[in-house]
């Protein structure tokens, strides 16, 4: 088999376009938490602490001189990505969450066996009553 031949079979299997998918669709879902962050959740928290905005937070380590620009540590920038990162980690959690929650609901009714098992078990137990 060529190589094309073997690349094309491996990047049409199943699980390598569901990742594909998958990775596609996680990256839009990142802008909207980024949105919901950075446009809805930041400016009512930076108003309740007197308008702080926290993208703006940084330490200057060296000033800027000339046409070099000033050496910050953006310790803000930081903040903002933890909040993204905790606000994603708790709507995946709430998602996962629902979906054990559906699957426990299909696990939890079993199905009826069928008749035959349940005439042959209560043979069974008359034949061990018959002892």
């Amino acid at each position: 088999m060529g190589f094309l031949q073997e690349f094309k079979t491996f990047a049409m299997k199943g699980n390598v376009v569901d990742m594909a998918v998958g990775i596609i669709i996680g990256a839009a879902f990142g802008k909207i938490v980024s949105s919901l962050v950075s446009d809805l959740l930041m400016p009512p928290l930076g108003l309740l602490l007197g308008g702080i905005d926290f993208t703006g937070f940084a330490i200057t380590l060296k000033a800027a001189a000339g046409s070099a620009p000033a050496v910050t540590l953006n310790y803000g920038k930081f903040i903002q990505a933890a909040v993204d990162f905790v606000i994603v980690a708790f709507a995946i959690f709430s998602l996962i969450k629902v979906i054990n929650a559906f699957r426990e609901k299909q696990e939890a009714a079993p199905a009826a066996p069928p008749k035959q098992e349940v005439l042959l078990a209560e043979i069974r137990d008359i034949l061990k009553e018959g002892k």
